[in-house]
């Protein structure tokens, strides 16, 4: 298999200083020939497995992660491409999940819940579809609603392209608030850093993705319990979007989060959180799964990717 160091990325020294700063331990696991690099927060609590979006670097949801480790046991995963991990050959879903299942089963996560953002929501979506792993329960926070027959993904891959191109020539936090003037100056100043370790192939492959892979193929199989945040501004999950989803899974729960667009952690830190803490709750104050039973309502041995039952 054919693999890029991540030096050729351009993990820089100051971006490694940041992993001083942040209460996590760093933890490696391989999928197939791909090292994975997660940022482990620790603890007794119910493992929650966190997967940011297409150039989100694990560190860059710190801010998240740390609010929640009284609820939970944060595992940020650097996505193949981004960060510490090593890039990989391919960056569609399925090949997602199968790092996002390594990761599970390498670090020994029993019954995690899932956590993603974007794209992450994306690949959590598919990872309690298939069913590999045990999860407990899923929050999705505005999945890309773009694919076949469903119009662009509403940031053109040539903006990605520029940002990248400004981290690798060197930027800081003046100029990335040119495009995100509203985040938190330490999430500006992050993202200053660490943006030039994401590959642009991972970037090209995961943005021609999000316009050729439908996440309705998969939303109405994913298994309850499942909430779906998403930005009340959101460009990505637009109020037509909310209403297919609603009636593709009716047995999820949406929620809108006020003054937010698609990066609603950043854009509303405080009503994104709070929403991200009761989802949580919600689920962890159902049972655990029963290790005998399965957890989805799909039969065993049963392929998920062409079981068309709706569920009730």
């Amino acid at each position: 298999m054919r693999r890029s160091p991540v030096s050729q990325r351009s993990v820089l020294q100051a971006a490694l200083a940041d992993l001083a700063d942040v209460p996590a331990t760093s933890r490696w696991v391989r999928s197939g020939g791909i090292r994975l690099h997660a940022l482990d927060y620790g603890g007794d609590l119910p493992p929650l497995v966190i997967l940011p979006g297409i150039t989100s670097p694990a560190i860059t949801m710190d801010f998240i992660a740390r609010e929640l480790t009284d609820l939970v046991r944060p595992v940020v995963l650097d996505v193949r491409g981004r960060g510490l991990s090593d890039d990989g050959d391919g960056f569609v879903l399925e090949e997602y999940a199968e790092d996002t299942e390594a990761l599970i089963s390498g670090l020994g996560l029993d019954d995690p819940l899932l956590f993603g953002h974007s794209m992450g929501a994306r690949i959590a979506a598919v990872v309690a579809v298939r069913a590999k792993v045990a999860v407990r329960g899923a929050v999705l926070a505005d999945p890309p609603m773009s694919g076949p027959g469903r119009g662009p993904y509403p940031t053109s891959l040539e903006a990605f392209l520029r940002q990248l191109s400004e981290a690798r020539r060197g930027t800081d936090a003046d100029e990335v608030a040119v495009s995100w003037p509203t985040w938190p100056r330490r999430e500006q100043e992050l993202r200053a850093r660490w943006l030039s370790s994401c590959a642009e192939e991972a970037v090209v492959g995961t943005h021609r993705g999000f316009e050729h892979e439908d996440f309705f193929d998969w939303w109405p199989r994913v298994p309850t319990p499942v909430a779906l945040l998403h930005g009340a501004d959101s460009p990505v999950v637009t109020a037509s979007g909310v209403e297919e989803a609603s009636r593709a899974n009716p047995a999820a729960t949406l929620h809108g989060i006020p003054g937010a667009g698609h990066m609603i952690f950043w854009d509303a830190p405080t009503a994104a959180l709070a929403a991200l803490r009761s989802a949580l709750s919600t689920v962890l104050s159902q049972p655990a799964p029963d290790p005998g039973r399965p957890d989805t309502d799909l039969q065993p041995g049963t392929d998920p990717a062409t079981d068309s039952r709706q569920r009730a």
